[in-house]
This record gives C-alpha cells, sequence and structure tokens, in this order.
C-alpha cells in the first residue's frame, strides 16, 4: 500500500486498533489522540488494564534502518539506567508494520511539566544529559544523517524559494532575508567539532518531570555536536543565558567533558533550525493537520515578521558567542 508522504487518511480507528491486535494488544479504552504534528500519536488502556501509546511514523520520512537506530539509542539509554522513554518488545520487536504504515508501542508515563526557570531542575537536566551523552559518543549513527549544512539550509532554501504561501508582494524581500542569513550562517558553521549521537530535539517540551527529569521523543535524533542538545534549554537575557549555561555545563561536565569551542555553534544552530523548521510546516502544508495548526503562515503579517527575525538572526551572528566567564 502506498502511503501519501503528508496526510494519514487511510489511518483509521478500526486500522489501529487491528494493527494493535497483531501485535498481541487489544484497545478496551477508544483512542486518545497526543500532540504530534509529525506522526500520530494515541494513547489507550488494554484489556488488562494496562497504559500505553502507540505511534505511527509519517510515512515516507524514516526508513526501518533508521527508525531501527532510534529505537536501539533509546534501548541503550535506558540499559544504562537513563530516564528516556523506550519502545516495548512486542513478539520480538520493537518496530512493527501495518498496512503500509510503521508503528512502534511504548509504555504510558505522565509527568508534570519541565520549569524552564528553575536552576535546580536545569542542573539534573544538565547532568543527565552528560549521561546522555556518554552513551551516544560510544559509536554513531550509520542510517540517521548527520546535522550538517545540506539538510538544514540548502535543501530548505530550495523549499522556501517554491514556496507558494509567501505573497507576491513580499516574496523578493522575503527570500532576500533567507539567502543573506544562510549566508551569514556558513562561516560560523565550524566543522571540527567531535559528532555523537544525540536526543536531536532537547526543548523543554521533551523534557517531563517526574521527581527529575524524564526524556521523551528521539524521533529527530541523529548524529551531531553536543551543543545541539543544550542550547534550546537556554533562554531569556544574554545574562540569564549566561547563568543557565554555566549551571547546566558544570552539571554536564561531570559525566562528559564539554569542548568550549562547540558554544560558537550557538547562534547559526539557532537559525538553522529557524530555517528548517520553517521548510519542514512547509513540506508538510498537504497534510490537512498543518493548516489547522498553523493558520497565520497563510497571513502576510506571518511573512513580514519572519523576514524581520531573520534580518535580526544576521546581526545576532555577528555578536561574540557566549562564554562562560566568570561574572562580577
Amino acid at each position: 500500500m502506498n502511503n501519501s508522504a503528508f496526510n494519514f487518511k487511510t489511518l483509521s480507528p478500526d486500522l489501529i486498533m487491528d494493527a494493535l491486535e497483531e501485535v498481541g494488544l487489544r484497545v478496551d479504552s477508544g483512542l486518545t489522540a497526543l500532540n504530534s504534528y509529525e506522526n500520530r500519536v494515541y494513547q489507550f488502556v488494554d484489556e488488562d488494564r494496562n497504559r500505553y501509546v502507540v505511534k505511527f511514523y509519517r510515512p515516507e520520512r524514516w526508513n526501518a534502518g533508521q527508525i531501527g537506530e532510534e529505537h536501539q539509542f533509546s534501548l541503550d539509554l535506558s540499559q544504562a539506567e537513563i530516564p528516556a522513554v523506550a519502545p516495548l518488545m512486542l513478539q520480538g520487536n520493537t518496530l512493527h508494520t501495518y498496512a503500509g504504515f510503521f508503528f512502534t508501542v511504548f509504555p504510558s508515563v505522565g509527568g508534570q511539566q519541565y520549569e524552564i526557570d528553575n536552576l535546580e531542575q536545569l542542573e539534573w537536566v544538565g547532568r543527565f544529559l552528560g549521561r546522555i551523552h556518554q552513551v551516544g559518543s560510544k559509536n554513531l549513527f550509520v542510517e540517521r544523517p548527520t546535522i550538517g549544512i545540506e539538510e538544514y539550509l540548502t535543501a530548505p532554501q530550495a523549499v522556501l524559494a517554491g514556496c507558494e504561501l509567501v505573497p507576491k508582494v513580499l516574496r523578493d524581500t522575503f527570500l532576500s532575508a533567507t539567502d543573506h542569513l544562510i549566508a551569514a550562517i556558513k562561516p560560523h558553521w565550524l566543522s571540527d567539532w567531535q559528532p555523537l549521537r544525540l536526543h536531536g530535539d532537547c526543548h523543554p517540551g521533551n523534557i517531563l518531570w517526574r521527581d527529575g527529569p524524564l526524556f521523551v521523543d528521539l524521533d529527530d535524533a541523529r548524529n551531531g555536536p553536543a551543543v545541539q542538545d543544550l542550547w534550546m534549554l537556554l533562554h531569556g537575557e544574554r545574562r540569564e543565558q549566561l547563568m543557565q549555561l554555566d549551571t547546566l555545563l558544570e552539571a554536564y561536565s561531570e559525566f562528559t567533558e564539554f569542548d568550549q569551542r562547540e558554544l560558537a555553534l550557538i547562534e547559526p544552530l539557532r537559525a538553522m533550525r529557524m530555517v528548517y523548521y520553517l521548510a519542514w510546516v512547509v513540506r508538510r502544508w498537504q497534510d490537512p493537520a498543518f493548516p489547522k495548526s498553523f493558520p497565520w503562515m497563510a497571513e502576510s503579517d506571518f511573512w513580514l515578521s519572519q523576514t524581520a527575525i531573520f534580518t535580526e538572526q544576521v546581526k545576532l551572528l555577528q555578536e561574540p558567542p557566549l562564554q562562560l566567564i566568570p561574572m562580577y
């Protein structure tokens, strides 16, 4: 069965329950959709009152080998007693197929929201990220990509150049701002960092709190510099970010040495994520869920704002990178 890369029209409740029954799980509660743009994720209770989450992967995004590497990384972390949610082994496998879809089942876990302004929680997260990278450095992904210019800038640039959502009157200005930002990033993209397996999308929304941090959603796991899993935890003014960075790296370094040169990658990585994320939404626009979730992208004000953000980010790239120096 050939599924579209942009929608899940054939993914009906009956299909989901049939798929789960094939791996030995009978749904007793109905299916509760959980928030996920890229995939389709549902919580359910089986006939034995056990709670699970099933994840159906977007067709044509990852192949079986790439998903298998994600699963193995999760299992490696769990085996090292690192709190990361790993897929369940059902009938001898973590990855299953049904009607053309890849899917996997996880235990259902709850938790409180990670508090971004809580330095004690940040310290805990830093320690565990040090341990995650300790495991991640043992070997690299072979099937999954490595963060780089092609995936994060070159391919997205082509997508945005052909984007019909940009109003004609703003098109040249927006594309010019995009080109200038990409040109500004490239000289700052250092290539002498040591790659390792990363969470890849370690923002506060992917951390739950259960008497300590619980890391979820390794769907974007890939090879890259260690700082990729750190910079999204920083926020606020520069002075606040320096305090957060100091807390994070002091805890991180208890388990893994951090190469201070990677701090120069924070703003390039932030800019790369801006370009990549915007192109990601454009690529998915044929999925009916995306126009519903991002209605502002059909408005002129959004593209004016995005042009201003790209222009401002060029200026930030010219500023000295964050550095851990004594603050008096």
